[in-house]
């Protein structure tokens, strides 16, 4: 094992301390930790053409050469966080498509997740996998429970029921009357069969595929592989959606980016199946980084596969926390310890830092190491948004990125149920530290592999709709606020960006007040 000690690394196995011998006190940092909601942006002059439409979001993920660009970027600084009830398949699909990066949670076996990861890289862009099936022998009522369950109108029946089996035929609300037909009608008699379809062959492109769409007038047009088997669904809805996000983010072979997660335990193993799946950058999930664990993690992936595969790893509140990681050679560091509101870390154990103050900190020795280094090393705010314009403020406050669960938690995406609570529709969300999640690897310190005490809560969310409306007025807040700030993009709003400390009276005053509101669904905030 490695000293511990008050100051970090230079690299993952050379430490050094200050202090004279004997017994030393505690350090003690000069001021408070301070959140998000204590900081007010101040306006600065804003120029004609610094307008909404002309605010850029691009911002980089992977560690950078001076002078040189990244080699992987984002066009949005959103990612989901490391967990079973935000990120899955769906969510890493629908994420994609805003210009973020989804990473798949890692609490569970090696096989699952790098089975999600794959069928995300199928879903290129357009092409959508067929997760409604059936059987031609089912029945009408399975359909409609599946529809109920689904949300979507488009079943594939194939052979064995799968999404890869051998297509037998379609069935749309066009082809079955439930007022007017037994709920025991088997599928196989209303479905439209495979002769009476038109199809495309895998391989084709997407421009060739839309134009079958609009030749032939179709809704869907279902791709098969040459030995007859589904291989996904192209809709005439998403030309529409793809013209409305040229921000998608995707791989040179236009398949859609995925993130996926990692722990410190059975990396040897996790991380080639996940390389092997496709997953396009890795995250070490832990809620402590700090540690010669992600150090061994790191170098395993550096001594295997080079710069080649990408990882981030975190979570740190200071630059000591910073440089340890940056020297061990992650591509990102993640911020942030005992923010995110399932999180009981600060209250269990009693570390952790204020958000902002840990941003601050954090960015300003990230600064420091370009200079000294010549790289570019982005960091990840997770945790401590409440309200949209958190994140805005990490943003000006140096993150890179931001990290979100709960934001995520709420959206038709997200792989939790959605249930009627008190006459409310909810969704549910647990922190991977919960006695649900018993993520223990998370939370390992080289002890017995297990959860000894929670550090996360099991709880609700309000069901907040899809994805991508949610993201669509989130971002059209930050580009509004960044105009009012003068800046363009986010390095710019670094540059220009005015803070100001807040007393409680002036966030009273900040918000409705003195009056009798008649609707409290504009004032409403991320929860």
């Amino acid at each position: 094992m490695l000293p511990c000690g008050k100051h970090a690394a230079k690299n993952a196995n050379t430490f050094y301390f200050s202090g004279s011998k004997g017994t030393q006190m505690a350090h003690y940092f000069d001021e408070p930790s301070h959140t998000f909601s204590e900081y007010l942006l101040v306006p600065s002059y804003s120029s004609a053409t610094c307008a909404p439409q002309s605010v850029s979001l691009k911002t980089p993920v992977c560690k950078y050469r001076a002078g040189e660009t990244s080699s992987l970027n984002m066009s949005i600084p959103l990612v989901s966080a490391v967990m079973q009830s935000v990120s899955g398949e769906k969510l890493s699909t629908a994420l994609a498509r805003e210009g973020g990066i989804s990473f798949v949670f890692v609490s569970q076996p090696i096989e699952s997740q790098a089975a999600m990861v794959r069928n995300v890289k199928k879903s290129k862009s357009g092409f959508v996998r067929s997760d409604s099936n059936v059987t031609p022998q089912n029945t009408m009522a399975d359909v409609m429970t599946l529809k109920a369950e689904t949300g979507h109108s488009t079943i594939a029946v194939t052979e064995d029921g799968t999404p890869t089996g051998k297509l037998l035929g379609i069935v749309t609300s066009r082809d079955y009357r439930p007022s007017r037909m037994d709920p025991a009608t088997p599928v196989k008699d209303f479905m439209t069969p495979i002769e009476r379809l038109i199809t495309g062959t895998e391989g084709i492109t997407l421009t060739e595929a839309n134009d079958i769409i609009w030749e032939h007038k179709l809704n869907a047009l279902p791709i098969i592989t040459r030995e007859g088997n589904i291989s996904s669904f192209v809709f005439r809805k998403d030309y529409d959606s793809h013209k409305e996000n040229p921000g998608e983010l995707l791989d040179n072979q236009k398949r859609y980016v995925v993130g996926a997660g990692i722990n410190t335990r059975d990396y040897e193993d996790r991380v080639p199946a996940l390389v092997e799946a496709g997953a396009d950058i890795l995250c070490i999930d832990s809620s402590e980084g700090f540690t010669e664990w992600q150090a061994r993690t790191i170098a395993f992936i550096r001594s295997r596969y080079g710069d080649r595969v990408k990882v981030g790893a975190g979570n740190v509140v200071d630059s000591d926390g910073f440089r340890f990681l940056a020297d061990a050679g992650a591509d990102f560091v993640k911020v942030g310890i005992g923010g995110g509101s399932i999180c009981i870390t600060r209250e269990a154990k009693g570390i952790g830092r204020g958000q902002a103050t840990a941003v601050r900190d954090v960015a300003a020795a990230r600064d420091a190491y370009l200079k000294e280094t010549g790289f570019y090393v982005p960091i990840c705010s997770d945790g401590g948004i409440v309200l949209d314009y958190h994140i805005t403020l990490a943003l000006a406050m140096g993150a890179d990125f931001c990290m979100l669960g709960r934001y995520f938690a709420r959206c038709d995406e997200s792989p939790t149920s959605k249930v009627l609570i008190n006459g409310s529709y909810m969704k549910e969300y647990w922190g991977e530290g919960s006695a649900r999640a018993r993520n223990w690897q998370r939370y390992d310190s080289g002890g017995e592999a297990k959860l000894t005490f929670e550090e996360g809560v099991d709880s609700y969310v309000p069901y907040a709709g899809s994805l991508h409306h949610n993201v669509e007025q989130t971002l059209s807040k930050v580009r509004s606020t960044m105009c009012n700030c003068g800046a363009l993009t986010i390095p710019e709003l670094r540059e220009k960006a005015r803070l100001t400390l807040v007393s409680a009276a002036t966030l009273a005053e900040g918000g409705a007040h003195d009056v009798l509101l008649k609707d409290r669904g504009y004032f409403r905030t991320l929860e």
